[in-house]
């Protein structure tokens, strides 16, 4: 179920929205809430990976199946 929030920010703000909006042809309360939404869910998933990530043994499991460090990955060129 949808709710409703309002928020309220700086006519600087609205305006950069509103062009965003423009050029990816919506409106820009839809894309104001998508682009809200995004955030919260960004904000969500680092929550969620410090808490995993803070319980004990499992940084090193993780680095023991998937190594300590980044790997280089293929290029698509």
């Amino acid at each position: 179920m949808a709710r409703e929030l309002r928020i309220e920010i700086d006519d600087e703000q609205y305006e950069q929205l509103a062009r965003e909006a423009h050029e990816r042809h919506e409106d820009p309360t839809v894309y104001a809430g998508r682009v809200l939404a995004q955030g919260l869910n960004k904000a969500r998933f680092l929550e969620g990976s410090a808490l995993f990530l803070s319980t004990p043994g499992v940084r090193e499991e993780f680095a023991r199946r998937f190594g300590p460090e980044p790997r280089p990955t293929a290029s698509a060129a």
